[in-house]
């Protein structure tokens, strides 16, 4: 067991009076180092070595004066000479040390002055011996102290997944797989890291087994590593009193992480030295936060080479945890902590709370979660008890932390996930009870286990969870379920969602992490409510479960991290018409931002934190983001909705007409033809010198993409054809031959039937006037979705919204920075690309009520101004014009003028003349559209008249 740090420091004083005057290095420099190790507990034979012979540079022979394998080299010379040279010295030796023995520390003395050298940071700190006391910290890593963690991408992190990934690789080819493999490899895991954290003494205990217990050739490794986890598992006084003392030296761990069993595994020469390799790492370095990402790419060599594609960031952990719970114990601790018994009561609050991760995976926002919650522990310690550094307090740490990993829970389908997220946790309270340790200068540990978190092995959609955690006692609901997208679920995944979204109406729409949400809210509902969630009378609330009646000491509270599909488009009234009937609360929200995981060559998925509750809550914050990629800034909030906007809760239905007197929307035309109808220009121009009376058929064609970027496309239109013209033109009529094959050889009785008609399209929206053209698909990059007008002789593709009878004051609307508000909350995405729908975006939009005349004019003249600025630049795309890098300014004008000019039109029906931000801009919208629609109760709108709109043609974009 490791000594205090008051012990510790006490030691370092004595010592240094013992030797201030000595100067002979030859002489007494051995005694020095070993006192020197005796200060910190540790015996120096065990762990280090003097005037160990090694080969320096220019194959000279020579003696290191101390050497630690794979820890630490330390050179002696008499008082006063120099330090520098010293230093050079113990370089020297590093070309004949094989890499794994490699020290991370060199460390210099003359008697009277001491300097360590860490060179893995590059820091080097000297000070007089005399002042050894007050520099004993330095030293951290021979008391068996050190907590340093680091970043998933740390090159540490990258090399421990890659030794450990050679074992698993050679392991695994050896014929050793399956549950075997991956326990065995979690074992190891936890030791590497128990030798370098203090749990094994001395450290690299471990390592000094396996090099002096174990035969070079390892072939008896795999059967001391059985003998050696069953040591581990034997409490120390039902230890054979003959077990090899090396042995007997390493703790009772307990946990049950070493009761199995297991087949023992064969090992040869390069096995053994693949687990030393990892073994000369400093575990010490790698956060247990990381540890399943760890274990995940040691079991998979694509994922190896990318470490960080499997770790949540603690960054975006804290973007949950903190509004959850974090932030508000933070500022009740602030409240309280100069009373004392209020900050008793605030403890034993702490020790109440209770965690459930029900998608836990590997345990990475369990661990964080747990780290915070024990730091703010630790400042309820220093409160407390005064001065926690003064080593006077006699405190009984085992009495007074009471924080455990027992207050947490989790699910995991898979088995060793659920294992490794365990373990995790049981490092971390490892590492934080060191924290403990080196603030109040008192050694604190807790092995072996006694307790353990709550991680069961299931299925979390399929699994009762009050056979997990009962809700009665449950606090938090936290994690980041699957992003598995509605049409990308495999086969159980969606039987397991259409289980849960059995009663919900448009479940099938529902995306699978919504399902996370769907059980949280039914466990949140009293036990005695209706199975499907309905909601219990109002009159009968004195009887419920206290968490809702709005007693927020005691609701459970949730919050995940999901795509932000949950919050658009369909899925949004899907899935949250069913929540807020069933009493659900926004309390805070992260709109979209970017979930990257800093990792090399993986994509970002755009996501959204959602915080909700049974109870409403005081202080709901937006966290809105100037870019996805940026950091947040929060925004005070009265009501959070389901499109994350301070709005009431509402949500917006698919409509199959306009909620506002303007033209209907449509799809363009649908050909289902097999791509036979359709040519490029330099097919065109061969088709018609083949058969030039098929020239008069052809019309442009447009899809998204040939209108964003001015691509022409050529559709052969004969379904205005007479057939006697038809039977002249045998090319074309080979053509109406193939479509006919394409449509009779399909599976879908429609399309078949489709077949009688080959001239015709399955679907036809062929205007006869000039037409507004949305694209259906437009990246989220653009400030507006480029719209225009096209003539009746182009025809449109499906894969564009098309609006007959649109006039400039409807292009104006719907070209403006209030249509694109819009746009941005409610539609649809395409990965992040906006997704322009008729059914949700265009006919639920809220068109200004009372505008007058002169507003309309203002639009159409406006409107006209952007149609003149994109003229301005004929050899220019639209993707060009509206690409924010190359926007020109005289179109930027146009469209703030158009802006100003819409936001005019809105002052009548309640809006501003202009808008701080796009939140309030929809905050503004929703009301409107909520009058509009009397979904709730609201203000009794005056009688509204909606502007007659004229007949002027526009002139083209």
């Amino acid at each position: 067991m490791p000594l205090s740090w008051n012990e510790i420091k006490d030691r370092a004083l004595a010592f240094s009076r013992e030797w201030a005057d000595e100067s002979r290095e030859t002489a007494e420099a051995q005694t020095f180092w070993n006192q020197f190790f005796d200060i910190f507990g540790i015996s120096r034979r065990r762990v280090a070595s003097f005037e160990e012979p090694a080969q320096k540079l220019g194959n000279r022979r020579g003696e290191i004066d101390l050497f630690w394998k794979g820890m630490l080299i330390a050179e002696h010379k008499s008082r006063g000479k120099s330090l520098d040279r010293a230093y050079q010295q113990a370089l020297d030796y590093f070309p004949g040390i094989i890499e794994r023995e490699l020290p991370r520390y060199v460390l210099v003395s003359d008697f009277a002055r001491m300097r360590l050298h860490d060179l893995e940071t590059g820091t080097a700190q000297e000070f007089p011996l005399a002042e050894l006391h007050k520099r004993v910290g330095l030293f951290a890593f021979i008391a068996g102290y050190a907590t340093q963690m680091l970043a998933p991408e740390d090159p540490v992190n990258r090399r421990a997944a890659e030794r450990m990934g050679r074992l698993h690789d050679r392991l695994k080819a050896s014929g050793y797989a399956g549950h075997p493999l991956e326990l065995l490899l979690v074992r190891l895991l936890f030791c590497l890291f128990a030798e370098d954290t203090g749990i094994f003494q001395p450290r690299k205990a471990f390592q000094d087994w396996v090099e002096n217990r174990t035969a070079e050739d390892g072939s008896n490794l795999g059967a001391l590593l059985a003998q050696f986890f069953q040591v581990l598992n034997t409490s120390v006084e039902k230890r054979s009193t003959a077990l090899d003392e090396q042995l007997a030296a390493f703790p009772y761990v307990n946990g049950k992480l070493f009761e199995e069993i297991l087949p023992v595994a064969d090992f040869d020469r390069a096995m053994r030295e693949a687990l030393l390799d990892a073994c000369a790492l400093d575990w010490s370095q790698i956060s247990p936060a990381i540890f399943g990402a760890l274990f995940q790419s040691i079991m998979d060599a694509k994922a190896r080479r990318n470490l960080g594609a499997h770790y949540t960031s603690e960054k975006n952990i804290l973007k949950l945890i903190g509004p959850l719970f974090l932030d508000e114990l933070r500022a009740e601790f602030e409240k309280v902590k100069n009373n004392r018994n209020r900050l008793f009561e605030f403890h034993k609050k702490l020790r109440g709370l209770t965690f459930l991760d029900p998608a836990c995976g590997c345990g990475n926002f369990l661990v964080v979660a747990y780290r915070e919650l024990r730091l703010l522990e630790l400042d309820v310690l220093r409160a407390s008890t005064g001065d926690a550094r003064s080593g006077s307090l006699g405190l009984d740490l085992h009495g007074f932390l009471s924080v455990g990993v027992d207050q947490f829970y989790g699910i995991e389908i898979e088995e060793f996930p659920a294992q490794i997220a365990q373990v995790a946790l049981w490092l971390m309270d490892h590492q934080m009870n060191l924290k403990v340790s080196e603030e109040f200068g008192l050694y604190f540990v807790r092995i072996p286990l006694t307790t353990s978190p709550h991680i069961v092995q299931g299925n979390a959609l399929r699994l009762d969870w009050d056979t997990v955690v009962p809700r009665e006692r449950l606090r938090y609901i936290l994690g980041n379920p699957p992003f598995v997208g509605a049409k990308f679920m495999d086969d159980h995944q969606r039987a397991d969602a259409q289980a849960v979204f059995a009663d919900i109406p448009g479940g099938g729409l529902l995306d699978f992490v919504a399902a996370w949400y769907v059980k949280a809210t039914r466990y949140m509902q009293p036990r005695h409510a209706h199975a499907s969630g309905n909601q219990v009378p109002a009159e009968s609330a004195e009887t419920l479960d206290a968490r809702l009646r709005g007693h927020d000491e005691i609701g459970t509270r949730a919050a995940f991290v999901s795509t932000n599909s949950i919050c658009q488009g369909e899925q949004a009234g899907a899935l949250w018409g069913w929540l807020l009937a069933r009493g659900i609360r926004i309390h805070f929200a992260h709109r979209t931002f970017s979930w990257s995981n800093e990792a090399r060559g993986v994509a970002a998925v755009h996501c959204v934190i959602v915080g909700f509750g049974a109870e409403d809550r005081a202080g709901k914050l937006i966290y809105d983001y100037d870019a996805v990629k940026g950091d947040p800034h929060a925004i005070p909030a009265r009501n959070i909705n389901p499109y994350l906007v301070d709005a009431p809760d509402l949500v917006v239905a698919n409509r199959s007409t306009p909620i506002c007197p303007v033209p209907e929307i449509g799809i363009g035309n649908k050909p289902i033809d097999g791509g036979h109808y359709l040519f490029t220009t330099a097919e065109r121009d061969a088709f018609v010198a083949l058969e030039p009376a098929a020239g008069k058929w052809f019309r442009r064609w447009l899809g998204s993409d040939e209108f964003i970027n001015g691509w022409e496309r050529w559709c052969l239109w004969l379904g205005d054809c007479s057939p006697h013209a038809l039977r002249a033109m045998p090319h074309a009529l080979a053509r109406v031959e193939a479509v006919r094959g394409v449509r009779l050889a399909s599976k879908s009785a429609p399309t078949r039937k489709l077949a009688e008609r080959p001239t015709r399209f399955h679907v036809e929206n062929i205007p006869d006037a000039p037409y507004l053209v949305i694209p259906e698909v437009s990246s989220e990059r653009r400030t507006f979705i480029p719209i225009g007008f096209m003539q009746p002789d182009t025809l449109c593709s499906n894969l564009v919204k098309i609006v007959p009878h649109a006039t400039p004051y409807h292009f104006g609307i719907l070209s403006s920075t209030q249509h694109m508000a819009w746009v941005r909350t409610v539609c649809g995405r395409l990965e992040s690309r906006y997704r322009y729908s008729a059914g949700i975006v265009y006919n639920n939009f809220p068109w200004p009520l009372d505008a007058t005349d002169k507003h309309q004019a203002a639009i159409e003249t406006a409107a006209q101004g952007v149609l003149d600025a994109r003229a301005g630049f004929p050899d220019s795309s639209l993707a060009d014009l509206y690409d924010p890098r190359t926007m020109p300014p005289a179109l930027v004008r146009a469209h703030q003028a158009l802006d100003r000019a819409v936001d005019a039109a809105y002052v009548p029906s309640g809006g501003k003349k202009s808008y701080a931000s796009d939140a309030e801009r929809v905050a503004f919208l929703f009301e409107l559209y909520q009058r509009l629609t009397s979904l709730l109760p609201a203000t009794t709108a005056k009688k509204t008249r909606h502007p007659a709109t004229r007949k002027r043609t526009p002139r083209p974009a």
